[in-house]
Formats: structure tokens, C-alpha cells, sequence
């Protein structure tokens, strides 16, 4: 069983591989795929379940317009391993994508691999909703 320091250190690891990788001072992950930031923690949500979350920036900063609801949408649907997210104030918009997955008990391999299926969609997301905005 893993506990979340380890699951983020196995994710550093995997991660290595194929970007950068920063250690913040609370222990979560910052690393950056393309253009596309994001940041990766662990934490314990219940005995024996910890559970490793991604969250990339997509874009922000947009216009918030019916067409970039529409790019959202359609990027949205091409996504396997997480959800995009629209954050908006009315005039303004960010969009994210955020996967949360039990991953204690996997080794580097598999953890880089579901990692870099993560990482992927999130920047084949960027360019469709950046190309729509």
C-alpha cells in the first residue's frame, strides 16, 4: 500500500522521464507538457484509497463566447482520461482538465503511461479549443 508522499514520488519518477519536474514546498508536483501547466497531488481519501490528482491549464483567459463553449465541448468529448472544465466570470474564461485516479499499487511504467495518456489529451485539448477561440 502506498501512502501519498510515496504515490507523489512515484509519480516525480515517472514523470522524469519525458518533462520537468518541481517539487513545491507542500510536496505536489508542477511540470509542464507542451504549452500546457499542471500540477499533480496525492492525498489519502480514505484508509488504503490514495488517490493521485492532475490538473492541467488549458487556456485562460479567454473570451467567453458561445463558440469557445462549443470548442469546450468538443474537446471535452475527445477526452478518455479526465474532464474539461470551463471557469468563468461571465466575460472571461479558463479551461481545465482534471483526472483524479486510485493509483497506489502501480508500478513506473504503468503510472507514466496513464500519466502521459493524461498529459496528451490535455494538449490535443489546448490546440482544438485554442484553434475555436
Amino acid at each position: 500500500m502506498s501512502t501519498a508522499p510515496e504515490l507523489l514520488a512515484e509519480a516525480r519518477t515517472a514523470l522524469e522521464r519525458y518533462v520537468d519536474v518541481a517539487v513545491d514546498p507542500s510536496g505536489a508536483l508542477a511540470f509542464a507538457h507542451g504549452e500546457v501547466p499542471c500540477a499533480a497531488q496525492a492525498i489519502e481519501l480514505a484508509e488504503g484509497l490514495v488517490v493521485l490528482s492532475v490538473t492541467c491549464v488549458i487556456a485562460w483567459d479567454l473570451d467567453r463566447s458561445a463558440v469557445l463553449d462549443a470548442a469546450v465541448a468538443r474537446a471535452g468529448a475527445n477526452v478518455q482520461f479526465g474532464a474539461l472544465g470551463l471557469l468563468d466570470d461571465g466575460d472571461r474564461a479558463d479551461v481545465t482538465l482534471r483526472y483524479a485516479f486510485p493509483a497506489a499499487g502501480l508500478d513506473t511504467e504503468a503510472l507514466a503511461t496513464l500519466l502521459l495518456l493524461v498529459l496528451s489529451a490535455a494538449s490535443h485539448a489546448r490546440t482544438e479549443v485554442l484553434a475555436a477561440s
